[in-house]
């Protein structure tokens, strides 16, 4: 908190003195708790220019395109770290030493088991459900197996928890996949790590053992990681405001899972997909683009740009070196739609269009890339980017328990008729 004041002039009314807070890093912040006692409120539709609450956990700098977590880049963490490396510092607000590094992972590694009985719960879901309608009620389901820890004002209760889903959600995930495609469920293997165990449970089958490449399980832990946490976006927001009513923390991460389930939200590079498959050919890249400078012409261009980042996205950097080595290793450089892909990338940083409007591909462009050259469908995606965000959501969570916190309810703006009086059906 600062010693600087904001002050509010009402015509009519005497005038409003707000305390300013300073962070770390960013914007200073205007608290306008004491307008209400004045009898208004601010009106901000997205909640755009409104802070919910205070962190410590991830700082964005859009039009610098600067994301920290717990202040270290993420292309530092990215290059250097690893996933479950990542997922620690989340949580704890700190890198691990060695001996807790290990003892973190094997924590997760001997947790990613779920109980026998919730596969009954996948029969009861169609061959055709989307994935992440699955997922939606598997994960909110966890808390009728594990009701022993359910106790949010118990620190070691919400740690239980946040182990659990961790390493749970890829082994749910995984399971969601065989389901849709009629395969028999694959248990962890516990002599993998974490993203290697994923592919191993995606891909695996009874008959043989899995043979997991290591440039493969690599680039699927960096994209765990680049989607590990992204402040108070829509799903974080919405598990921090489910979790301030007291809900349970399996039901906060189902809560998020639905909101990133949004074509808007978590649905971006299960678009670029889609907008690849569109345009078809090489021959027609050209037609797509200027439809896409066309102002009149609704299409747009997947995976280009980004709502936050206003100069470029700093995950972008570290997911294309990733993309090249998967298709080097897989030898996919003349796959057709990796090949128009690869043409829309070149032109997005050389066109003067879209260097001028700053629509560099983002980091939903190329993990739409890798994951489709990993064989993954497009209707799995986004179930990847939730295995990614669980972290995020829960240390989201967490911190907001851990401190002091109040129900959410965000006011209105409202519009509709004033008080009138019931006329009765015959009169009406």
């Amino acid at each position: 908190m600062t010693d600087k004041k904001a002050s509010l002039h009402i015509e009519g009314h005497e005038n409003v003195d707000f305390p300013i807070y300073e962070g770390t890093v960013g914007p200073d912040v205007i608290d306008v708790r004491s307008l209400t006692g004045k009898g208004f409120f601010t009106y901000d539709p997205g909640f755009v220019s409104t802070a919910a609450c205070e962190s410590k956990i991830t700082y964005i700098d859009g039009n610098q395109g600067i994301l920290l977590h717990r202040g270290y880049p993420i292309d530092q963490l990215a290059s250097e770290s690893d996933y479950l490396e990542t997922c620690y510092l989340l949580l704890n607000g700190e890198l691990p030493n060695k001996e807790q590094k290990e003892e973190f992972v094997e924590t997760i590694r001997y947790h990613t088991m779920v109980h026998d009985q919730i596969n009954n719960l996948f029969s009861g879901f169609r061959r055709d459900a989307h994935p992440m309608a699955i997922m939606c009620g598997v994960v909110g389901a966890l808390s009728a197996f594990y009701h022993d820890t359910l106790d949010i004002s118990d620190e070691r209760h919400r740690e239980i928890a946040a182990m659990r889903l961790i390493a749970k959600i890829p082994t749910l995930a995984a399971m969601s996949y065989k389901y849709s495609i009629g395969q028999p469920f694959i248990y962890p293997d516990n002599e993998l790590d974490y993203s290697a165990n994923f592919l191993h449970m995606m891909f695996g089958t009874p008959c043989e053992k899995s043979k997991i490449s290591p440039v493969l399980a690599k680039a699927m832990d960096r994209i765990f990681l680049l989607h590990a946490d992204h402040e108070q976006n829509a799903s974080t927001s919405t598990v921090r405001l489910t979790g301030s009513t007291g809900a349970n923390p399996y039901a906060c991460i189902a809560a998020g899972i639905a909101a990133l389930w949004g074509p808007s939200h978590g649905g971006a590079n299960e678009a670029v997909l889609e907008m690849l498959e569109e345009i078809g050919d090489e021959s027609r890249i050209d037609e797509f683009v200027n439809k896409a400078k066309d102002k009149s012409d609704p299409f747009r261009l997947m995976g280009f740009g980004h709502r936050v980042y206003k100069n470029f996205d700093p995950r972008a950097k570290v997911m294309k070196e990733t993309a090249d080595e998967v298709l080097k290793e897989l030898g996919l450089e003349d796959d057709p739609l990796l090949k128009i892909a690869k043409r829309l990338e070149q032109i997005a940083l050389e066109d003067p269009y879209f260097v001028e409007k700053k629509l560099y591909p983002n980091v939903d462009f190329y993990s739409g890339i890798i994951l489709k050259a990993l064989g993954i469908p497009t209707s799995m995606f986004t179930v990847i980017f939730a295995v990614g965000r669980t972290v995020g959501w829960i240390s989201h969570w967490n911190e907001m328990i851990s401190g002091d916190y109040r129900i959410g309810r965000p006011r209105q703006l409202y519009t509709g008729s004033p008080k009138r009086d019931f006329v009765k059906v015959e009169d009406r």
